[in-house]
């Protein structure tokens, strides 16, 4: 066998490995996603939105039922690559737990906790600038992008985090466009 035969022969083995590997990712981003693995972990998405939104001296985000908000954003208005990244995302967690901690995320202290979150939020960080938008785009976006959008989506749109965790005026006086806020002030719900 000569070089080039040999070089020949590792490119199209090397190519070959890059389209199945390819071939199965776009595979599982295009699957039917389980929607009821989704619905049966209610305390799982509780406890991650409750993470992100904890009850402090307002309710957080357990408590405004940003838990339903997120599975029937997932199901309903979630488009199909997004939908399969927040169940493997899901999975990925709770197998993760299991094998570190040796427990479901539901029942670890909430310093476990954080340092979970902290683990896939570095894992599932999109790249920056128009590589990541084509990443968005293509791939669909990251489990922890997703569950951050839905979280504070639904705690900002729920009365519990508008009239609570937002300041709000329930008739607003005249537009000003730029008012200098407090010390300690939450932010506006209406304008």
């Amino acid at each position: 066998m000569n070089r080039r035969q040999a070089i020949g022969r590792i490119f199209f083995g090397g190519l070959g490995g890059a389209a199945l590997v390819t071939g199965y990712e776009w595979n599982a981003l295009n699957k039917h996603p389980d929607i009821s693995y989704v619905e049966n972990n209610r305390e799982l998405i509780a406890s991650l939105a409750d993470t992100i939104i904890p009850a402090t001296d307002i309710p957080g985000a357990k408590e405004a039922g940003v838990p339903e908000f997120i599975i029937t954003m997932v199901k309903d208005c979630t488009e199909l690559k997004a939908q399969n990244k927040f169940i493997d995302g899901l999975k990925d967690i709770q197998g993760y737990c299991k094998s570190k901690y040796r427990k479901y995320y539901q029942h670890c202290s909430e310093d476990e906790k954080q340092a979970i979150f902290q683990y896939f939020e570095k894992k599932g960080r999109p790249f920056g600038g128009i590589v990541g938008k084509v990443q968005n785009r293509f791939l669909g976006k990251s489990f922890m992008t997703t569950l951050k959008e839905y979280t504070v989506e639904g705690y900002c749109t729920s009365e519990i985090g508008a009239t609570m965790g937002l300041t709000y005026v329930a008739v607003p006086g005249s537009y000003k466009g730029c008012i200098q806020m407090q010390p300690g002030q939450r932010a506006w719900a209406t304008n």
